[in-house]
């Protein structure tokens, strides 16, 4: 007897594109640049948002998606810059997928929108996986990590369009070698643009803020493509 082949993977990613498409083309008719940012438990992704609240929302209005297996005490972190927040809790899935940013849509006003940034669950698998409708994907890496993680993770590096290298004011207390980690993600993704970045003594957070107010000028001038992004195969639902 033939063993029948059931398309899970398939089919998950299948329907969570089609949504992921809606949410694009809301994106676009508001002008909203989107960021979907990734990285492990600790990185550093909310205190690099409180430091991007502190020093661009009197200049920018932007929004933000806290994604979380439980607690809102990101958002509510955020929430104290001047930024927009509103809180996912996933009860246990490890990443956000295009159906959870559609419902939390309905909490934010999009017409008053410049930038929305998607704080991911800390995973370095899943949540590079699944298209949230984003217009770049954007990963954060700190050196206490180590420099091997390019070539543990690779997909997380290839769907990225920038790479974070967080808490550099570390680097010389630990056996990092940022250089071969920045060669390692050049050779899975020659295009990605890497930033080394300390929200602590601030180091490289202006060429942060450079690449987002670029990017956001574009959004507001239509400047983008809403073709999908390539997928990876899935984790789960």
């Amino acid at each position: 007897m033939t063993p029948v082949k059931v398309a899970v993977v398939k089919n998950i990613l299948a329907a969570n594109d089609r949504i992921a498409e809606e949410n694009r083309e809301l994106f676009l008719k508001n002008k909203i640049f989107v960021v979907n940012l990734m990285s492990s438990p600790g990185a550093g992704k909310t205190t690099l948002l409180e430091e991007t609240g502190k020093a661009l929302s009197t200049r920018l209005r932007i929004g933000v998606i806290e994604g979380d297996i439980q607690s809102t005490i990101d958002a509510e972190r955020v929430a104290k810059t001047g930024i927009t927040a509103v809180q996912i809790e996933t009860d246990g899935a490890c990443h956000l997928d295009a159906n959870m940013i559609r419902s939390s849509l309905n909490d934010l006003d999009l017409s008053n929108l410049d930038l929305l940034v998607v704080e991911n669950v800390g995973n370095l698998v899943c949540p590079a996986e699944f298209n949230i409708g984003e217009d770049s994907k954007v990963m954060m890496l700190s050196v206490t990590e180590g420099d091997d993680k390019p070539l543990k993770y690779p997909l997380m590096f290839k769907e990225s369009q920038v790479l974070l290298i967080s808490k550099i004011d570390l680097l010389p207390y630990l056996r990092c070698d940022i250089e071969a980690l920045k060669k390692t993600a050049m050779s899975i993704n020659p295009e990605i643009k890497i930033i080394e970045i300390s929200s602590y003594t601030g180091h490289g957070i202006s060429e942060w803020f450079d690449w987002l107010t670029g990017q956001i000028r574009m959004a507001s001038q239509k400047v983008r493509s809403t073709a999908s992004h390539p997928k990876g195969t899935s984790c789960g639902a």
